[in-house]
């Protein structure tokens, strides 16, 4: 999560997109050069860059939270065959004007999720949605949102798709990746974020 203070109504689309592609210059970077890269050692040397959608605002919307005070267990599937637990802490909601040809101003909810152990770590948003399995990763795609504060019933924050990433498990069989669950299968395009060839 941005900053939950940082609404649509101050945004600077330049320094906003300036910033995103800065973003994504230092992540090229580190798949292509880091020892804790995810690119296997011996293909680095011919990997060249990440693929993205273009930068669209349209996919940074606002959201309202609700705050689950007793958060049900979720169990997630990875791509190993396992199950992984999480605790669903959040549900998002908010409108996707552009999110469908066919549709306009769809109201779509997701689940928000941290790991069932104590810890401070980002609200994790796994997700599917049309693009999956074409345009995307087949295992669905990540959000990462780091809140300044706990979340409260009510208060709205920033969601950018635009920030949406492929898991590392995509790129090699060493890693075991949670898959989203099905609540978070959105019947909906969003073609923010980023791609696969």
């Amino acid at each position: 999560m941005n900053d939950t203070s940082d609404s649509t109504h101050d945004f600077d689309t330049e320094q906003w997109r300036t910033e995103l592609e800065e973003k994504r210059t230092e992540k090229n970077e580190f798949f292509a050069e880091h020892p804790q890269s995810p690119v296997p050692p011996e293909e680095r040397e011919a990997f060249e860059a990440l693929e993205y959608f273009d930068p669209d605002p349209d996919y940074r919307v606002t959201a309202t939270a609700e705050v689950h005070e007793d958060p049900e267990v979720v169990l997630m599937d990875t791509t190993t065959g396992r199950e992984m637990r999480y605790l669903r802490v959040a549900t998002l909601e908010f409108d996707l004007e552009r999110a469908d040809e066919e549709l306009e101003d769809v109201t779509t909810e997701l689940a928000a999720y941290q790991l069932e152990s104590p810890n401070q770590e980002p609200y994790f948003i796994p997700f599917r949605d049309k693009t999956t399995g074409q345009q995307t990763y087949e295992g669905g795609r990540y959000m990462e949102l780091a809140a300044d504060r706990d979340l409260e019933t009510g208060d709205e924050l920033v969601v950018d798709f635009n920030l949406a990433y492929t898991p590392f498990c995509a790129f090699s069989e060493t890693y075991d990746c949670p898959l989203p669950p099905k609540e978070n299968w959105l019947d909906v395009t969003i073609p923010a974020g980023e791609r696969v060839e």
